[in-house]
């Protein structure tokens, strides 16, 4: 049996997912009047998502990534949407395939959800251009 990771060494692993899924290093600094233990809360979460949940077998890294997209969008979360289309485009997803995702979006969660995350993808499309 395989030994078990630190605690440090799954945060690092789940960094270098992060790292190789967005093209870029996830930075998660504390914010202004954040409590210390807010740093927790970013390390357990970003275990969880990119250390645990990303890196399984089942699905590939594209259509996770228009899963991701298609959650977000459709929670209204704006700052994770950024992060999920940042990380579709770098997975291979087009801009062309992510606005198809929209149209269906507003058939089942609705326009107004579907065109306020459309214009967060309009932004990030412009960072990536």
């Amino acid at each position: 049996m395989p030994a078990r990771m630190t605690g440090q060494e799954d945060y690092q692993q789940a960094l270098d997912s992060a790292h190789r899924l967005l093209g870029q290093p996830l930075v998660l600094p504390l914010g202004d009047g954040e409590p210390p233990v807010g740093e927790d809360f970013r390390r357990l979460a970003t275990i969880h998502t990119f250390g645990d949940s990303w890196p399984r077998g089942g699905l590939d890294d594209r259509s996770r990534a228009l899963i991701s997209v298609t959650i977000a969008a459709t929670l209204g979360t704006h700052e994770p949407l950024r992060g999920q289309l940042r990380i579709a485009l770098h997975s291979g997803v087009t801009k062309e395939e992510i606005v198809e995702l929209f149209i269906h979006l507003a058939a089942y969660a609705g326009a107004a959800r579907a065109f306020d995350s459309y214009q967060i993808a309009l932004a990030v499309f412009a960072e990536a251009s």
